[in-house]
C-alpha cells in the first residue's frame, strides 16, 4: 500500500503487488539504486499495517500476547512475535510506547485480522484497539550515511539512538516521529512516521532536502535484505517456530506469553531446532521452494533468491536440516541440479549488522 502513489509515479516508479497490496517495485535501474543505498543513502515508503492500542491496561494487555517485553517508557520500542497455539509465528511486529498509546506496526495484511482477534479476547481490561493504517505514512531511510541524512532534515531533536528508540521532531513544517531502525538492510537505518496528509512534504524532504537520498522500492529492498541475511515475514518467518528462524532479539526467554488459551514459555525454545536458516551461493537463481540436497538426500528448501548487485552472483536464503555439516550442496533449478555452497551470513558486511540476523546458540 502507498499513501503517495502519484508522487512515486512522478519519480518514474513502476508498481507491483506484495501480499495483496500495491507497492513501488522500482524507479528504474534497480542494481544502480541498490549500490547507491549501500554507498550513501536511500528512502522507501514502508507499507505497514498500523494498530493503535489505548487504555490504562494497554501495556500489560499487549505484553501478555507477544513474545517480547513491551517497553514501559515513552520513546522506546521492541521487535516481537505473535505466536499461534503450536508456537508458530502468526506475525511479527514492532511495538512502540508513545505516551498514552502504543503504536504497533505489522505486515500490512496482518493488522486487521490480528486486531480483530485481540478485540474478541478483551474481557475486563481497559483497552481499545483500533486499526489506524490510513492515518499515517511510514518511510524508511537506509544507507551508510543514513544518520547524516536524518540529521540534515530533522529539526527539534537529534537522530535517535539506540535501535528502536524514537524522538519527536519536525521535517519542514510536518511533525514526525523518527525511530532508530534495526538495520534490516545491513546499513544504518531509521523510520520516519508522519500523518498521511503530510506524507508528500516529508517524502520530498527525504529525497531532495539536506543530503539527497535515492528513492527505492520493493526490488531493491529484497536484494538489500537478502545480502544482509535478514529473514522477512512473508518469505522466512510465517509459520515457523521462532528458534528455527533464529531471531532471538524478538524473544524474552524468561517470560511466558499468552498464545490462544495457553501460556508458552520462551524457555521451551532453547533446545536445538530442527532446521536453521543459511545463506547459499550458486550459479543460477532458483525459485522459492526449490529443493536443497546433500548428495541424494533432501535437506531443505530455498526461501528466496536473487542476483546480488554487489557480488554480481546469485545468492539465496534456505532452511536446511540443523545437523547438516556439509558446505557443498545442490539445488534443483528447472529440474537440473545446480551446485551451491552454504556460507556464513551476512553475504555483505555493511555499516551495521541486521539485528534480525539468525543466531543459534
Amino acid at each position: 500500500m502507498t499513501v503517495i502513489e502519484e508522487i512515486h509515479a512522478d519519480h518514474g516508479a513502476t508498481f507491483t503487488e506484495r501480499s495483496g497490496n500495491r507497492v513501488v517495485a522500482d524507479y528504474g535501474r534497480p542494481e544502480r539504486t541498490h549500490q547507491a543505498v549501500r554507498n550513501v543513502v536511500g528512502a522507501i515508503e514502508l507499507g505497514y499495517g498500523i494498530v493503535e492500542v489505548t487504555g490504562s491496561d494497554r501495556v500489560s494487555y499487549v505484553d501478555n500476547v507477544v513474545s517480547n517485553n513491551v517497553p514501559r517508557e515513552d520513546g522506546h520500542g521492541c521487535y516481537a512475535l505473535f505466536l499461534g497455539p503450536q508456537g508458530n509465528i502468526e506475525t511479527d511486529l514492532y511495538v512502540y510506547n508513545a505516551a498514552e498509546r502504543l503504536l504497533l506496526l505489522f505486515p500490512p495484511a496482518c493488522a486487521e485480522p490480528i486486531a480483530e482477534e485481540w478485540r474478541e479476547k478483551i474481557f475486563i481490561d481497559d483497552v481499545e484497539i483500533r486499526v489506524v493504517t490510513d492515518e499515517f505514512a511510514v518511510f524508511g531511510v537506509h544507507g551508510a550515511k543514513a544518520t547524516e541524512k536524518v540529521a540534515s532534515v530533522l529539526t527539534g531533536a537529534s537522530a535517535p539512538e539506540p535501535p528502536l528508540s524514537f524522538v519527536r521532531g519536525s521535517i519542514g513544517d510536518a511533525g514526525v516521529t523518527a525511530i532508530a531502525g534495526d538495520a534490516l538492510t545491513g546499513e544504518e537505518s531509521y523510520e520516519i512516521i508522519c500523518t498521511a496528509a503530510e506524507a508528500h512534504e516529508v517524502f520530498d524532504a527525504l529525497i531532495n532536502h539536506g543530503m539527497n537520498a535515492v528513492p527505492f522500492g520493493d526490488t531493491v529492498w529484497n536484494t538489500l535484505t537478502l545480502e544482509a541475511g535478514t529473514p522477512l515475514f512473508e518469505s522466512e518467518l510465517r509459520g515457523k517456530i521462532p528458534n528455527v528462524a533464529g531471531i532471538r532479539n524478538a524473544l524474552d526467554f524468561e517470560k511466558g506469553c499468552y498464545v490462544g488459551q495457553e501460556v508458552v514459555s520462551r524457555v521451551e525454545n532453547r533446545g536445538r531446532p530442527s532446521q536453521r536458516l543459511v545463506g547459499i551461493t550458486l550459479d543460477t537463481v532458483p525459485s522459492a521452494g526449490a529443493a536443497v540436497f546433500d548428495g541424494d538426500a533432501s535437506i531443505g528448501s530455498i526461501t528466496r533468491a536473487a542476483i546480488s548487485p554487489l557480488k554480481e552472483t546469485p545468492i539465496a536464503l534456505a532452511y536446511v536440516d540443523f545437523a547438516v555439516d556439509t558446505t557443498s550442496v545442490t539445488v534443483r533449478v528447472d529440474g537440473e541440479a545446480c551446485d551451491g555452497s552454504i556460507v556464513d551470513l551476512p553475504f555483505i558486511e555493511g555499516s551495521m549488522r541486521s539485528l534480525r540476523l539468525p543466531t543459534y546458540e
